[in-house]
């Protein structure tokens, strides 16, 4: 349960200036110098006594044949292993590329924190210039550190019990502009003023026991070949980069947000890579577990996970690219109505109080109805430096529970949109097609925005003889 990214670097990296950048910056925040110690009172933050910067930012060697193949071969085989748990649970590896730059392969589990809170603490170890000054020097708190000096509880980084865990997302969740209806805020409020109130909104434990049950009695999606029983060993792959100012110009003249249309693009690529294979696609459907995230504004770099999760099911029958992105975006729009994401936190944090045995059937339910993991998360909007090299590109990788064997991030940097793909070898070998067909499939889009009326657009059906000319052009290309 790492989430791994990766930073590509304009030339050589200076090992000793990025060592002291990550440790001035990084390492103020007290969990990445924490270890996680069991005992029969439960699971614990306590400070690593041993800790040193060098045993987690390091050099090393990029294997054959080099390249983007190498660099790529090179995270697959990091992100098939687990960080040393008697370490803090992270760690940056240097490797040098063919071509003269640096590329920086970062771990980090996702017990520290999110992917919206690594961002920002990523975010944070850069600067916007060159020639920024360096930092040195080693902060003696944490923003968010433990209430209990050395200590602090690895179920609870906020120190506010079994009470955060299964009621704040309602707080959480009216932060996040989600749907939470007026009366049902009232209800928490006075909840919070009243605790043993609890036994007066039944209004509130209906509708909790409403959205389990639909999670609960949720049917499986159509098999695929993206499904199966995972193996130890990924694969990575990601797309050439696309421009932002063309997404939302695209996402507008077919009236839908960013958001929607990349994740109808990623739907495409995977079915085309099933037709690609052979596969029947007709009517087929695979639901993506999509993270939503309920941090309040600021709080990007407060450690932890604060997200909920939604059940977005792609449409994967259709060879229409309107009718996919039409789909999608009418399914988002109703998860977004839905309690699903606030409900979900609460239940993983409920589950991870459980005894062991429950918490697994809770995450087997879930992970067993689902065949990818996708997220969108925005970086910067201009390029960064970090300790002195210009960032040219940014790429991150979900992980997956169980046997969930295909992760799909969706990254925005300095004005492009990177897709990225993290595989398990059983399911998908070569996920690079499908990471070059996702470009193919926003160009669908494209020209049909720049070609069709707005009119005909509202429509699917019309412009299908469109859809199709389109298609066959681009597999004719694909073949070249």
């Amino acid at each position: 349960m790492q989430i791994v990214g990766v930073m590509v670097c304009n030339g050589r990296i200076d090992d000793e200036r990025l060592r002291r950048t990550v440790a001035a910056r990084l390492l103020r925040y007290r969990r990445f110098r924490q270890v996680i110690q069991e005992d029969p009172d439960g699971l614990w933050w306590i400070d690593d006594a041993d800790f040193a910067i060098a045993a987690h930012v390091r050099r090393s060697l990029l294997p054959p044949p080099g390249g983007k193949t190498g660099l790529q071969n090179f995270v697959a085989e990091l992100a098939s292993m687990p960080l040393n748990p008697a370490r803090p649970r992270w760690e940056f590896n240097v490797v040098e590329t063919a071509d003269g730059n640096s590329a920086i392969v970062i771990r980090i589990h996702h017990v520290i924190a999110d992917g919206i809170a690594l961002i920002g603490v990523i975010h944070s170890l850069t600067d916007g210039r060159a020639d920024a000054p360096p930092q040195t020097g080693l902060p003696a708190t944490e923003a968010g550190a433990p209430p209990t000096p050395g200590r602090g509880n690895a179920n609870d980084d906020t120190g506010s019990g079994i009470w955060r865990t299964l009621f704040e997302p309602l707080v959480d969740l009216a932060q996040a502009s989600l749907s939470l209806g007026g009366n049902l805020w009232g209800q928490y409020q006075g909840l919070r003023r009243d605790p043993a109130a609890l036994r007066d909104y039944t209004s509130v434990v209906r509708a909790v026991a409403e959205e389990i049950g639909r999670l609960a009695l949720m049917p499986g999606d159509t098999p695929t070949r993206f499904k199966g029983t995972a193996c130890t060993i990924k694969r990575v792959a990601w797309s050439q980069p696309l421009p932002l100012a063309e997404i939302k110009a695209v996402g507008q003249a077919l009236c839908c947000s960013v958001n929607d249309l990349l994740l109808a693009a990623a739907a495409g690529a995977l079915r085309s890579y099933l037709v690609h294979k052979g596969d029947a696609v007709e009517g087929a459907e695979i639901r993506a577990m999509v993270p939503v995230n309920l941090r309040r504004a600021g709080d990007g770099e407060e450690l932890g996970n604060h997200f909920g999760l939604v059940a977005l099911e792609l449409p994967l029958g259709s060879d229409n690219p309107l009718v996919r992105l039409y789909a999608t975006r009418a399914r988002m729009t109703a998860l977004k109505a839905s309690y699903q994401a606030m409900l979900t936190f609460a239940l993983l944090g409920a589950a991870g109080m459980a005894p062991r045995y429950i918490e697994e059937q809770i995450l087997k339910l879930l992970t067993s109805k689902t065949t990818a993991v996708m997220t969108n998360v925005p970086g910067s909007a201009e390029a960064r430096f970090l300790a002195g090299c210009r960032i040219e590109q940014q790429l991150a990788w979900v992980p997956q529970a169980g046997d969930i064997g295909v992760g799909v991030s969706i990254l925005s940097y300095n004005g492009r949109v990177q897709f990225g793909l993290i595989t398990d070898r059983n399911m998908v070998d070569d996920p690079q097609w499908i990471a070059d067909q996702f470009g193919r499939e926003f160009e669908k889009l494209l020209w049909l925005a720049l070609l069709e009326t707005p009119e005909r657009l509202l429509d699917p059906l019309l412009v299908a003889d469109d859809v199709n000319a389109l298609s066959k052009r681009h597999d004719a290309h694909a073949a070249r």
